[in-house]
């Protein structure tokens, strides 16, 4: 095949097949969503246990019994302590010291920031997300989630008073300090008294459970985000001897657990770490004592209501003579997952706790640096939407020598537009001839025909990255800029509506079955396939009536592809776009090539003329 064609027009192809593969991908990952699967039915995990320092319970046995309608039904059939600190406010319920009810007051469901997000839910509650610390002897609860504490003064958790539990039985006596910061850490600070006559094997163990289909309960927390998880891990999240694990939903719920662990599925670290489940922005995670090796576990319960997720980390036991007292200190993260809050959390010994943010394995060397730098300008500018725009002009900075011999090369291939043509007409039966001929007026001219591609290969990575960014960090969600009341979702406007003009509101366009595919595309993506056209019409055009044709509509193409990106990377391109073409022209004028913008104006102006 390639016999037939000269350089040019290879390159050509290529470039047109190339971006094609990009779209259908593109379009694959980013838009469509994965047909959601038939469920597995849930099994049991066996209950294998083995003799260690670390007790191994298979099921907390916290109560999972769904029975109430609402959230607040829920909270009421249990005694409980009032939490309304600095930044989370809720309540912990006293049977087992449970966390089972936590609000973000700096954090919505919506853009409107009337509803505080939910992020723990009680356990009587279909959806219901809770964690706690417990003690165990062995494989026996000393003080489980059945355990009735008593509350000791102040009865109201804030950050400037903590609260003090107490509880007696199986022979221990312990006391409780449940404590929150100016941010999402709760901690659980205890002294445990062996109260009896024999030695005991106690240990601290900490539980997370997630009640439900999965799908489900992301959408109890956060309306819609089930139907985002594409390009953000949410799942098992871990660090065991600072080593990150993971292991997201939809595996999880097929009932696979922890990576690297044992054949009872128990992970084990002796150097610290942590353990938790996150969602895109949201995490609860638990933090034991760095200094104590610790066994991790994941399980999936069945259970009447639906299936359970459970996390277990266990400490190892520690041997208590009778009246001797230990002290132990263990942690709750659960909160939005704000990277410096995390990262302040890592500074303070939390082993790894920035990664709680996907940054990407791959890009993770740009991606990083990349947040940083948009905080910074946002500091600079004042808004993350001017932060994105200077970050595309320091991006393409760097890169302006490139560009600017990319678009000398493109205005001298554009030169060679009707001396190629010529050609392909003399030498139309000797495809031999005609390569020699090209690659003789290539010479000739000093023109080389791939040297534009050099800048895009070179900005695409940065491309994905940005997306990473905008579509991962918590900083991005529900940011404003000018008409856009979210950055890190798509264009709110549609053409359905005339953006906005119209009294019926973009997203109800956008859900029209089909049409809405086409009058829901937003300004934003309409400018980008504005920009795209303008930047082929000052490139070279292809030579082959396919090719061109191929060329032409992806503009279009890729219009309705960027319809489901974030409106901040969108932005980001048609910026970019509008940077090139600005710089395109000029060089193009330069080197003595009349554009097609030319071309308008000229005709613009001769009818004018005409008319006068």
């Amino acid at each position: 095949m390639n016999q037939g064609m000269d350089p040019q027009d290879q390159r050509n192809f290529i470039i047109a097949m190339v971006l094609m593969i990009a779209f259908v991908f593109g379009y694959q990952t980013f838009v469509v969503q994965p047909q959601q699967e038939a469920r597995e039915e849930a099994q049991q995990q066996a209950e294998a246990e083995r003799e260690t320092g670390v007790p191994q319970a298979g099921d907390t046995g916290e109560q999972t019994i769904p029975s109430a309608e609402s959230v607040e039904e829920a909270l009421s059939a249990n005694a409980r302590i009032t939490m309304d600190a600095a930044r989370v406010d809720g309540s912990v319920r006293l049977r087992g010291a449970i966390l089972d009810d936590l609000k973000l007051k700096d954090h919505f469901t919506t853009v409107e920031r009337v509803n505080e997000l939910r992020l723990l839910r009680p356990t009587n509650y279909q959806h219901g997300y809770f964690a706690s610390w417990y003690w165990f002897d062995g494989n026996q609860p000393v003080a489980g989630p059945s355990a009735e504490w008593q509350v000791e003064g102040n009865p109201t958790l804030s950050t400037e008073n903590p609260v003090t539990l107490t509880y007696e039985g199986n022979g221990v006596s312990i006391e409780r300090t449940i404590s929150v910061d100016d941010e999402y850490m709760v901690t659980y600070s205890d002294r445990v008294t062996n109260t009896g006559s024999e030695q005991r094997t106690l240990a601290p163990l900490g539980s997370i459970r997630r009640q439900g289909q999965w799908k489900e309960f992301l959408d109890a927390t956060d309306p819609g985000s089930s139907r985002t998880s594409g390009m953000a891990h949410m799942g098992l999240i871990g660090v065991f001897d600072d080593n990150l694990t993971w292991r997201n939903y939809k595996n999880l719920d097929k009932g696979k657990g922890l990576k690297e662990s044992d054949d009872i599925g128990v992970r084990r670290a002796s150097t610290g770490g942590w353990l938790g489940f996150t969602d895109k922005y949201w995490m609860t995670s638990l933090i034991p004592e760095q200094q104590y090796e610790f066994a991790g576990r994941y399980q999936r319960l069945s259970r009447e209501t639906g299936p359970v997720m459970q996390l277990t980390v266990a400490s190892a036991g520690r041997v208590i003579e009778p009246g001797e007292t230990i002290t132990s200190e263990n942690r709750i993260f659960s909160g939005a997952k704000e990277f410096a809050v995390l990262q302040g959390y890592e500074e303070a010994g939390v082993p790894r706790f920035e990664d709680a943010i996907d940054w990407g394995n791959i890009l993770y060397y740009i991606t990083k640096p990349l947040f940083s730098l948009l905080r910074w300008l946002e500091g600079m500018v004042g808004t993350f939407g001017l932060a994105i725009l200077a970050l595309t002009v320091l991006v393409r900075l760097p890169l302006v020598p490139l560009y600017n011999q990319s678009y000398k090369s493109m205005a001298k291939m554009k030169k060679l537009a009707e001396p190629m043509k010529e050609i392909q007409e003399r030498f139309k039966e000797d495809p031999q001839r005609r390569q020699q001929e090209v690659m003789k007026l290539y010479q000739r001219e000093k023109a080389n025909p791939i040297a534009g591609c050099i800048p895009i290969l070179l900005t695409i990575p940065v491309f994905f990255a940005l997306y990473k960014v905008l579509y991962n960090t918590i900083e991005m969600r529900h940011a404003p800029f000018l008409y856009i009341q979210d950055l890190s979702a798509p264009d709110p406007t549609a053409i359905g509506n005339l953006f906005g003009l119209l009294p019926w509101a973009a997203a109800d366009v956008k859900a029209i079955p089909i049409i809405g595919l086409i009058i829901g595309i937003g300004f934003l993506p309409i400018m980008y396939g504005v920009t795209m056209s303008g930047i082929q019409a000052l490139s070279p055009p292809p030579t082959d009536p396919t090719q061109k044709m191929i060329m032409r509509f992806l503009p279009l193409i890729f219009m309705f592809v960027f319809a489901g990106f974030a409106a901040g990377l969108v932005m980001y391109w048609v910026w970019s776009n509008i940077l090139s073409l600005i710089q395109q022209y000029f060089i193009m004028r330069r080197n003595g090539v009349e554009t097609e913008l030319d071309k308008l104006i000229a005709r613009l102006l001769g009818r004018q003329k005409e008319e006068a």
